[in-house]
């Protein structure tokens, strides 16, 4: 991970960020647990869910936070990698589906295309 784009997360930034916007970070920090809180789901099978979508979205600090997060809640290296999996089909997934975007527009702007 390149440190100077992605800084490690220290005690001092979350300082600074509580300190900035202490209200938002509050509600952010309910709203968080709330999410995660065991209930229809096992907690387990959120960060599991978590793990999948901070691979869509890219965020190395969530693919870090909510893998340890899994793990501690009992997840096995084969649940994670195949969580991980669904991800990248999902990704994948959506370039497929949405080439129809492209594919029409082509259609219109050449409708002989093949």
């Amino acid at each position: 991970m390149d440190h100077s784009l992605y800084p490690q997360a220290t005690p001092e930034l979350a300082r600074l960020r509580a300190q900035f916007a202490p209200a938002p970070l509050q509600a952010f920090q309910a709203f968080s647990e709330a999410v995660f809180a065991d209930g229809a789901l096992p907690v387990v099978t959120k960060q599991l869910i978590a793990v999948a979508v901070a691979h869509v979205t890219q965020c190395p600090y969530c693919i870090k936070g909510h893998t340890r997060a899994a793990l501690k809640h009992g997840a096995t290296g084969p649940q994670l990698m195949e969580a991980i999996w669904v991800a990248a089909e999902m990704r994948a997934g959506g370039a497929y589906a949405h080439s129809t975007l492209a594919l029409d527009a082509m259609q219109h702007m050449h409708p002989s295309t093949p």
